[in-house]
């Protein structure tokens, strides 16, 4: 018997990275961050354990407060989830169920996976023959989701076109969602546009500017009517998304604005040095204004070169569509694991 439903049935669920188990890695495969959390984080949970017999504050209120006071904006512009995924899927619901959506064709790929769990009509723009998002594609469709810097790409669309797309989206009546999970690692980001518009929502994790990927933490920035959409969407599903040892961390965590700072740039120092070095050795590598790099392994397929990495020790992301089949994405360590990364890539690719 069928117990399952129809929908259960179609879903094709989105694929995480490898998490190794049984042997010790060079792990740049799942963009986490290679250092540890703040020190503040570990004071931040000292003691909380006598605390978790009560529920957690539903609205993330000191959380919540942080973000805002780091961000610039009030308490009422922030909505807090169970990592940036969760906050996506609320989004979805709140703002695209039922609609015709329109994204990049290469982008974060659990929007389509969304898209087929809310019932959203889902279209894309094919990237241009450079990887840069089509974004005169884009202007034929509202609403728009994308990822800004994009993934798996790193590359970074300018502010100026995020505000065309802002506009073009408000005069639909929709909004527009820009993923900006990486956006620490870029030189600019979109948070001073909230003050123009009351149709962007912003959405960012701390799994990795903040070290804090085990946490599962995310957040949405975004117009108070916007929030209150996505609140809405979350007290039919689960009023409680973030335990108080996660509300503890984040909250520790952003406020170490200098501690981030300082390991952010370590790791964007490390990718522009690696990038350096792969170009010089004669390795296609894309402009990133993230902390990955998509590097080309192949003309073709870039998964013997993955696996000939796993043998050493080394993973790495690779895809299989066919677009980026070429192509590796390589997760910035710490600059000592880049320069053992990059010695073997060399090896590897150029033989």
């Amino acid at each position: 018997m069928p117990y399952e439903s129809e929908l259960a049935r179609s879903l094709q669920p989105y694929v995480a990275g490898e998490q190794p188990k049984n042997r010790r890695f060079i792990k740049l495969n799942t963009n986490e961050n290679p250092y540890l959390p703040s020190p503040r984080v570990a004071e931040a949970l000292a003691g909380k354990a006598e605390s978790l017999r009560l529920y957690p504050d539903m609205e993330a209120t000191a959380l919540r407060e942080a973000i805002a006071q780091t961000v610039g904006l009030t308490p009422e512009q922030v909505f807090c989830g169970n990592g940036s995924d969760e906050v996506l899927a609320f989004a979805f619901a709140a703002f695209f169920a039922g609609k015709a959506l329109t994204a990049p064709d290469i982008t974060y790929s659990f929007y389509p996976v969304y898209a087929q769990l809310f019932g959203v009509d889902y279209h894309t723009v094919p990237l241009k023959e450079d990887f840069t998002v089509d974004v005169d594609g884009l202007l034929r469709g509202a609403p728009v989701v994308l990822a800004n810097p994009n993934a798996p790409t790193g590359i970074r669309l300018p502010l100026a076109e995020i505000r065309r797309l802002a506009a073009h989206c408000r005069e639909q009546g929709e909004i527009l969602l820009v993923d900006e999970a990486y956006a620490a690692f870029s030189p600019e980001n979109a948070a001073g546009l909230l003050a123009e518009t009351d149709n962007l929502l912003i959405v960012r994790t701390f799994s990795k500017s903040h070290a804090l990927a085990g946490m599962r933490v995310g957040y949405a920035l975004g117009h108070p009517r916007l929030i209150d959409a996505m609140r809405r969407v979350r007290d039919s599903f689960n009023s409680y998304p973030l335990d108080r040892l996660a509300q503890a961390a984040a909250e520790a965590a952003i406020l170490d604005t200098e501690y981030t700072a300082r390991r952010t740039a370590q790791i964007i120092d490390a990718r522009d040095r690696t990038r350096q070095a792969l170009t010089e050795a004669g390795i296609e590598v894309l402009p990133s204004a993230t902390n990955f790099l998509l590097v080309r392994g192949d003309e073709t397929d870039a998964a013997p070169v993955q696996r000939a990495l796993r043998e050493e020790g080394i993973l790495v992301r690779h895809f299989a569509s066919e677009r980026l089949r070429p192509w590796l994405r390589v997760t910035i360590g710490t600059a000592e694991e880049m320069e053992t990364v990059t010695r073997a890539l060399i090896r590897i690719i150029k033989g």
